[in-house]
């Protein structure tokens, strides 16, 4: 066990439901930049943890994560320039 990849795993843990419960108490939109950091950030850290333990299923859908997150930041940037 690598404490520092365990450390960024928690952190990516902390921050993805950081986001879920900031939406959920509608503290945050989902088309904020804040939420949408907080998801990419937090699923890169899960990425490391999980890819570096051997939890391939998990990093993949992290990966994902990240890729949804990574596209809603770009599309509302977007959106936000065409407003």
């Amino acid at each position: 066990m690598n404490p520092l990849i365990e450390i960024i795993g928690w952190l990516g843990a902390v921050l993805v439901l950081s986001a879920y419960g900031l939406l959920s108490a509608h503290r945050l939109s989902s088309r904020s930049v804040t939420y949408q950091v907080l998801n990419i950030a937090g699923s890169v850290g899960l990425v490391i943890n999980t890819g570096w333990n051997g939890a391939i299923p998990s990093a993949a859908v992290n990966v994902i994560w990240l890729g949804i997150g990574a596209h809603a930041l770009w599309r509302n940037a977007g959106a936000s320039k065409e407003a």
